[in-house]
């Protein structure tokens, strides 16, 4: 698996959604504190954290969290636990970790679900600008 460093999280996501794409824009716009680091679920990356957690990819449609020092995080508790490490006001959405997960994820999985229906799909995964790559492993 490629080397993550302690302060980075990595955020694993579909990358021919459109919906996952536009989510990873605005991380990366509103990451003033580069914390974050990005693969596609379809990378070399994803599939080794994939592996050492051994979560079946065919069936993963979620966006998950890998933070070095505390694993895994999936659907609505990665997207809310990425909201807390960004800025204010953005961070405040992290009082929905107290909704019950099956709640969470009831709803994460609702728009999961319909993502390509109603946001579309691409042919092929994002390829970042030369400013960005470094933000992307493969």
């Amino acid at each position: 698996m490629a080397y993550i460093p302690n302060h980075k999280n990595l955020i694993l996501f579909d990358g021919v959604c459109n919906l996952c794409n536009n989510s990873v824009q605005f991380v990366i716009k509103h990451d003033k504190k580069n914390k974050f680091l990005f693969t596609a679920l379809q990378g070399e990356t994803a599939k080794a954290v994939l592996k050492e957690f051994r979560i079946d990819n065919s069936k993963i449609d979620s966006i998950i969290l890998y933070e070095p020092e505390k694993g895994v995080s999936l659907k609505s508790t990665a997207a809310l636990k990425i909201a807390s490490k960004m800025g204010f006001p953005i961070n405040l959405l992290a009082i929905f970790l107290i909704v019950p997960t099956f709640i969470r994820n009831w709803v994460y999985d609702y728009i999961a679900k319909n993502r390509y229906q109603w946001y579309g799909k691409k042919d092929n995964c994002m390829i970042p600008t030369p400013e960005l790559k470094e933000k992307f492993l493969t």
